[in-house]
Formats: C-alpha cells, structure tokens, sequence
C-alpha cells in the first residue's frame, strides 16, 4: 500500500509522521503542501472520505490562519465558502494529511494512526 502524505517539510509535526510511516514500512508518495496545494475537489473528497467536520481541515496554529482572523469568520462562512478558502494556500491546511483514498487522516496523532494503518 503507497500513502499519499502531504505535507510541508518544515513542520515537525509532519517530519515525526514521516519518520513513523517510514519506520512500519508504509510506503508514501509525498506531496509539498506548499508548492502543491490540495484542489477544492481534494478537499471535498477528503473531507467526506474523513468524516470530519470542514474546520478539522483548517490549520488554526498556522500565522495565515491569526492573521486572517479565520477563527471569528469560518462559523458564518458555507462549507463550499470554506472548502474555496483552503484550496488558495496550503499553509491554511491542517497537516500532514495521508490517504490511500479511504482512509483520511489529518493531523499526526501516533495511536490514531496505528489503528488505520497497521490493522
């Protein structure tokens, strides 16, 4: 099985989650969030593939994010008002993001993501 794991380089979370992935002979292609940023339609389908709710998407630690003031603006924006917003830089995202195109995992969190990928 070959994950896609996007992410940005720089982000220590992502490098940890690099690291485990590497480390249980998981497969990956990665994908810079920075250069290549997840489209509208990737979004949609992650989202619904994830089950989450549009905001779990959403990198709220990120300086994009404070200076936007996204945490006031995203409870009165649509999802589709949401989902455009995240398809116009990748720093927006939450990250990394794997998926095999049915599991959708999004953010690194160890225990999480041993009971989807190492059943």
């Amino acid at each position: 099985m070959e994950l896609l794991f996007v992410c940005y380089p720089k982000c220590t979370t992502c490098q940890k989650a690099k690291r485990w992935l590497l480390e249980n002979g998981i497969a990956i292609q990665e994908r810079n969030i920075k250069e290549q940023n997840p489209s509208k339609e990737e979004l949609a389908q992650w989202q619904l593939a994830s089950g989450l709710p549009m905001r779990k998407f959403f990198n709220t630690s990120g300086l994009l994010y404070r200076e936007q003031q996204l945490s006031k603006k995203l409870p009165g924006m649509s999802e589709e008002e949401q989902l455009e917003l995240l398809s116009t830089d990748g720093m927006l995202v939450k990250r990394p993001i794997v998926t095999d195109g049915k599991i959708v995992l999004v953010g690194f969190r160890e225990k999480e993501w041993e009971e989807a990928l190492l059943k």
